[in-house]
Formats: C-alpha cells, sequence, structure tokens
C-alpha cells in the first residue's frame, strides 16, 4: 500500500474558512459597489455629487409622445429653467444649488432634446412651449411658475408666458434676439455663419455627424466673452471637459443632433408665431451678454411689455450662467422674490 502525508484536519479547515470568507467579502463589495456601467447615461455627470444628491433626481414624464426629462429639487415657490443649444438642463447646473435653497426647480429637456426622447410635433418655439407648460402645468400641477429661458429657451419661456399668463408668475428671458417683428428670419440667419448653416437641410448632420465633440468644443468659445462672435480674438470657453462630454454624450445621437438643428430652421414660424403672440404684461427680467443689452432688448420690447429690470452680464459671452454665475444668481433670486 502507497501511502501520503495528508494536513490536519483542523489546519485544512481553519484555511478554507479564510479563503471561503475573502470570496464572500470580494463578491459583496463587487456587488454593491456601482460602477458607471451601472449608471444611467443621464446619471453619470451627477454620479457622486452631494450638491446633486441631497436635493436633486432625475425625473420622467410622457408628454404626447415624447419621453420628458427633467431634474427637480429644492423647495419654495417653482422655477422652470429651459436651455437653449447646444445645451441640456446641465446648462443650468452652476446656478440650481443656489435656487433650490429658496425655490423648486425643474429643470427640463426639451423635448426631442438631451435625454428626452421622441420627436415633438415641431421645433418651433410655441409648439415647444406647449410641451413644457403640459408637464409643468397639466401633469405636475405647477400654476404659478417662474419661467426662465436662455438661449432658444428664452424664446419658449416667451411664448409660455404669452400662451399662458395665468399660470406664469414671472418671466427670465435671457440672451436672445427674439425673432419676430423687428428682425425676420432672413435677417435673423445673416446674425452669424452658425445660424445659417443650422439651419440648412440635411448639410449639418453630415458635416457635424462624426465630430460631435470636436465642433462643439470649437464652437463654445465663439460665443463667449471675447469670442470672435464678438469681434474678439479670444479661444477661452468656460465649459470643462467634463461638461463638453456631457453634452456630446447627448449631442451625438443622431436625432438628438437633428432636433438641435431642427430649433434653427423653425425660424420662418418662430417669426410668424412672435408676430401674431400676444404681449404678455408678465413681469420680466432681462439679461444679455456684456455690451448686447440695447440690441436685444429693441427686439423683445413690443412681446414683453413689463420688463421690471434689465441688465448685461459683466465679463460674460452667451453663456452668462458659466461665464458670470454669481451675478446671474443674484439677479435671478432678487427678481424670482418679487
Amino acid at each position: 500500500m502507497i501511502t501520503t502525508n495528508r494536513p490536519p484536519t483542523h489546519r485544512f479547515r481553519r484555511i478554507a474558512t479564510v479563503a471561503l470568507t475573502l470570496l464572500i467579502t470580494v463578491g459583496t463589495a463587487a456587488c454593491s459597489t456601482p460602477t458607471s456601467a451601472d449608471v444611467a447615461p443621464y446619471a453619470v455627470a451627477t454620479q457622486g455629487n452631494p450638491e446633486f444628491e441631497n436635493t436633486f433626481r432625475h425625473e420622467f414624464a410622457d408628454i404626447d409622445g415624447v419621453r420628458m426629462h427633467y431634474v427637480t429639487g429644492g423647495s419654495g415657490t417653482p422655477v422652470v429653467l429651459i436651455h437653449g443649444w447646444p445645451q441640456t438642463w446641465y446648462g443650468w447646473w452652476p446656478i440650481m444649488p443656489a435656487l433650490a435653497e429658496h425655490h423648486t426647480v425643474y429643470a427640463v429637456d426639451l423635448p426631442g432634446l438631451g435625454d428626452s426622447t421622441g420627436s415633438p410635433t415641431g421645433y418651433d418655439k410655441a409648439t415647444l412651449a406647449r410641451y413644457v407648460h403640459t408637464l409643468i402645468a397639466d401633469r405636475l400641477g405647477v400654476r404659478d411658475a417662474r419661467v426662465v429661458g436662455h438661449d432658444f429657451g428664452a424664446a419658449v419661456a416667451f411664448q409660455y408666458a404669452s400662451q399662458f399668463p395665468a399660470d406664469t408668475a414671472r418671466l427670465g428671458y435671457l440672451d436672445l434676439p427674439l425673432p419676430g417683428p423687428a428682425i425676420d428670419a432672413s435677417t435673423y440667419r445673416s446674425l452669424s455663419w452658425h445660424i445659417a448653416f443650422h439651419s440648412q437641410r440635411r448639410i449639418p448632420e453630415v458635416v457635424v455627424g462624426d465630430d460631435v465633440r470636436d465642433y462643439l468644443a470649437l464652437f463654445y468659445p465663439q460665443v463667449s466673452f471675447g469670442g470672435t462672435a464678438f469681434g474678439g480674438t479670444s479661444d477661452r470657453s468656460p465649459f470643462t471637459d467634463a461638461d463638453i462630454d456631457e453634452y456630446a454624450r447627448t449631442y451625438s445621437r443622431p436625432q438628438v443632433l437633428s432636433g438641435g438643428f431642427e430649433l434653427y430652421r423653425a425660424l420662418d414660424k418662430d417669426v410668424h408665431d412672435t408676430v401674431a403672440a400676444a404681449p404678455t404684461p408678465v413681469p420680466t427680467l432681462l439679461m444679455t451678454a456684456q455690451g448686447q443689452l440695447d440690441a436685444v432688448r429693441a427686439t423683445v420690447a413690443a412681446r414683453m411689455t413689463n420688463i421690471v429690470r434689465a441688465a448685461d452680464v459683466p465679463h460674460a459671452g452667451h453663456w452668462l450662467v458659466e461665464e458670470n454665475p454669481q451675478f446671474v444668481t443674484t439677479e435671478l433670486l432678487r427678481f424670482l422674490e418679487g
């Protein structure tokens, strides 16, 4: 008979117990620690941010065939924030925590843009305003909204106030010449190369489609303070690489990229709708890039008859929130509390 040395039974059991304990510990940690693959794409940019996670949450609502994404948080009187191009709800993030200390904030992704999915019936700003109103007033029951928009979101905010004055307590209009009686569509398209380019059918999708992030990174500095759009030579951007990544994440989806360009292609309809719109008596705050106040005011004054405060934002180009968040926050809080 051939014999072998066998380990003592108690030693074998001790080794097995230690190994099993380590296996369970590692396995439990792997299951309990979220990875980027476990987080929804819309939540990656805010993951692990205590300012967000302690106050805000991502929500969705189905509105007339479109699944609208919005971020909400805070307490107090309601404030609705509407983004422009090429941004999403995230464009308001630099000032949202401060606003949420005094207000319930709703930062929406416009239909067809950001993390909203589906195609709206139109990208004209009157139609988009009806989607936002259905979400805010009908679905969420907010009938005293302070509606604030930037860029094309400002035109949406104007249409919200014009169409639904009884549901609009205040209007914030940030840095957009209003398409309408003072500036027709053809003139509007001549204001900048990018407006004319984005208004073309299919061409911008073909040119930009494979290089969305690079295109956005090159565009943002142009309309920043001192950028070429304002006659300057600066190529500084107020956006971090992480900011650009977040915007590129959504605009890299072909449907969203096209939806963004449709905002420009709707200019003729926007002019028609502004001409037809009732002037709004809702108390209005107008803010613009430094040096642009008189030019923008000339396009809005006939349709906003109760501008209670107007200011150009010091040391800011088009990106008011990113370039001078402290000034914008102070002005908004003062106005919204009025």
